[in-house]
């Protein structure tokens, strides 16, 4: 087997919150002498700095990235769970900002918390626009896996859409205290109030049960 189709769900207290996430592997004729190739299913959209609208997967240990030591890939000690982990941990993080090229320098300074709230806004939105490629056009072999993935968590996600545009962050269990104390811009609630009628429409057309409450 040398081409696999693997999707991970965005962790609580993300952007990426509840979301599905496709990406297709090709293990080379070198491998594991190199690192297996990435296509991360955008449908043309930039959620994060890591994952290009080509389907680029930009990341040390799939050599798209520089970095070197155990940031690079190692024919006798990286593993295919290490690249999903990586980008589970990496990648679809919360504060996914600081992934962009020399951002990282900006942590905990007074504008990289400028900057960072409204990419995550940013991630956030594009998060629900993917989960409507992927009701329309399911990766083959998954299309099962998304009905069911969102008859359970759709009305999950639709709450915490309504919780934004209330005027608050997300009240996770998994965020921290500052974030829940963010604010949520007049951007984000107006990009939400066109998005959300979508999505209670697509859910509540593969039997998503709950969503009456958000029509």
């Amino acid at each position: 087997m040398d081409l696999l189709r693997m999707v991970m769900v965005g962790a609580s207290g993300t952007p990426y919150d509840h979301g599905p996430f496709f990406f297709d592997l090709q293990l080379p004729p070198s491998y594991p002498d190199a690192p297996p190739q990435v296509y991360y299913h955008s449908y043309g959209l930039r959620l994060n700095p890591n994952l290009y609208e080509s389907g680029t997967v930009c990341l040390s240990l799939l050599n798209t990235f520089g970095g070197e030591g155990t940031e690079v890939w190692s024919s006798t000690t990286s593993s295919l769970l290490q690249v999903v982990v990586s980008i589970q941990g990496l990648v679809l993080n919360d504060q996914p900002y600081y992934n962009e090229a020399g951002y990282e320098t900006l942590a905990d300074k007074p504008e990289g918390h400028r900057n960072a709230l409204p990419y995550n806004e940013n991630a956030y939105l594009l998060t629900p626009r993917t989960m409507q490629h992927l009701l329309r056009r399911p990766p083959r072999g998954f299309e099962e896996f998304i009905k069911e993935h969102f008859r359970r968590q759709g009305k999950l996600l639709l709450r915490t859409c309504n919780v934004w545009l209330q005027g608050n962050v997300v009240d996770d269990a998994h965020a921290t205290e500052a974030t829940r104390k963010q604010p949520c811009s007049n951007g984000l609630r107006l990009a939400l109030t066109n998005v959300m009628p979508n999505l209670v429409a697509a859910f509540t057309e593969i039997g998503a049960k709950g969503c009456e409450e958000f029509q």
